[in-house]
């Protein structure tokens, strides 16, 4: 989950940012035009944020600032973790007044809800706790606990206000946890405001889900992928101006005995994901889908995902069983 306190490492990006003398004489004779001498070098900068790591590399010195604040930003406002945040206080309340973005993202969740057949739900909140994904003190629960844990989720339990940005649930108990599509969200208000700055080259790693924003000295971005069960690298991505996500049963999960319980829980049977997939990555024109639907093809399984990436432009899909 994004605001889980537990680091998601799921995604290395490599940045190759030593050049040798040769190397650098050829990009500068291809690229003078494009990018002045002293615009060669890369700037990074990296902070916890949403619970993870966020990383940033730019030609542009100014863009870690710029990605760090709109983050922190979103997280005020959508984190669980945080008590005075929105969605914690519309947890409490069960009806509240919410911010334009605020507004925004549950409604696009609701959204992604109809699209996925109820595989992509926020209101999984009680589940997660449940579970202990929450406190990270795990546990198996009980068939009835998980029944009735059931009947207070569902995208129908949420209403929205159109007119007052105002958020209501229909009966106590439900909650939602924004975890699975946030920090998509924050990526992609972050690459918002760099474009306003006039910054058009960028890579964003937030933990594992990146944005790769323009190029790198006129060469895409290159990504790589860590494999589901072990370190190694499983294959990379060149991206340029796209969003790529993974999910995978080897990010946050417990072992009882030789059993794995993940921490993607599937909204309908109440249990941990199990539809034969290792590990999904998701690549998309914004963070928003790649975040959200990296979960939800993790639930659906590998022939449900072929349907669902035909309701979007430019998805691509990577599946490891």
């Amino acid at each position: 989950m994004a605001f889980s306190p537990k680091i998601r490492r799921y995604l290395v990006v490599f940045l190759i940012i030593g050049w040798s003398l040769a190397l650098f004489n050829s990009a500068l004779r291809f690229n003078s035009l494009r990018y002045p001498l002293k615009a060669k070098q890369l700037y990074r900068d990296n902070r916890l944020l949403m619970g993870t790591f966020w990383e940033v590399t730019s030609p542009n010195k100014q863009a870690g600032a710029i990605v760090f604040s709109e983050a922190s930003r979103i997280e005020q406002l959508l984190s669980k973790y945080i008590a005075t945040s929105e969605i914690s206080r519309l947890n409490r309340l069960g009806k509240l007044k919410v911010s334009a973005d605020t507004f925004y993202i549950i409604k696009k969740s609701q959204e992604f809800c109809r699209l996925t057949q109820g595989a992509f739900d926020i209101s999984v909140a009680p589940l997660v706790d449940l579970w202990g994904f929450t406190n990270q003190k795990f546990r198996v629960p009980s068939d009835d606990k998980i029944r009735a844990v059931l009947k207070l989720m569902g995208s129908d339990k949420i209403i929205l206000h159109e007119k007052d940005s105002v958020v209501e649930f229909r009966i106590p108990g439900t909650r939602i946890d924004l975890g699975a599509i946030a920090k998509g969200f924050a990526l992609d208000c972050a690459v918002k405001k760099l474009k306003e700055s006039k910054i058009d080259n960028c890579l964003i790693n937030a933990g594992g889900q990146v944005y790769a924003l323009g190029d790198k000295f006129g060469q895409t971005w290159k990504i790589a992928i860590r494999g589901a069960r072990k370190s190694e690298i499983a294959g990379t991505l060149e991206l340029k101006n796209k969003s790529a996500s993974t999910s995978g049963d080897y990010q946050q999960y417990f072992l009882i005995g030789n059993k794995r319980y993940c921490h993607i829980l599937n909204p309908k049977t109440g249990y941990p994901a199990e539809s034969g997939i290792s590990s999904v990555t998701v690549i998309a024109d914004s963070g928003l889908e790649a975040d959200a639907l990296s979960t939800s093809v993790f639930v659906l399984g590998k022939e449900k995902a072929k349907e669902l990436a035909a309701k979007f432009n430019n998805l691509e899909i990577k599946i490891t069983e």
